[in-house]
């Protein structure tokens, strides 16, 4: 593998990280063994900072450039966000309609807690526009389990991996 600068990440399609490399899974390494990958990276994904620091942990998830930009928010080294499941609320579903409820026995005299139904000579029962009154809850009822669904892209599953060797990474000035 070409030289890789110390803390490049790059994708693998093994299922192993090869000799010189780690595996993106956030693992705790001692500082004192890895000080050049240590003075890059510092507690940016965790760790303590005196004897530990933490590899960045991209398993389930997609690698974001840091900053800002037009119409962006700032993101932060080592900052997590998003959601691997999101459950939605009524105010952030489109417009829709659910089928209404009808009974098949002739209508009672009023429809306050009642759903529609035939009169008892057969005639379709109309409202006149007007004053609205409020039906029973069962005559057009909310639906879903509000369990979350899965919010990702598709994707593919490959490996990040992150040199442990390599080519200091000069700044530019």
């Amino acid at each position: 593998m070409a030289d890789p600068f110390v803390a490049e990440i790059r994708v693998m399609p093994y299922n192993f990280a090869p000799r010189g490399w780690a595996r993106c899974d956030g693992q705790l390494m001692p500082i004192s063994q890895n000080t050049a990958l240590f003075s890059l990276l510092g507690t940016s994904f965790g760790g303590d900072g005196r004897s530990t620091f933490a590899l960045p942990d991209l398993r389930d998830s997609f690698a974001m450039g840091a900053g800002d930009g037009p119409g962006l928010s700032q993101r932060d080294l080592g900052e997590r966000v998003g959601s691997a499941t999101v459950a939605l609320l009524a105010s952030e579903m489109p417009a829709h309609s659910h089928a209404l409820a009808a009974g098949v026995t002739p209508a009672a005299t009023s429809p306050a807690g009642n759903v529609m139904a035939p009169t008892a000579s057969g005639a379709k029962v109309y409202r006149a526009p007007g004053a609205a009154t409020a039906m029973a809850a069962a005559a057009v009822s909310p639906a879903g389990a509000s369990a979350p669904h899965a919010n990702r892209q598709p994707y593919l599953g490959l490996m990040f991996c992150i040199a442990l060797q390599g080519i200091f990474p000069p700044r530019s000035s």
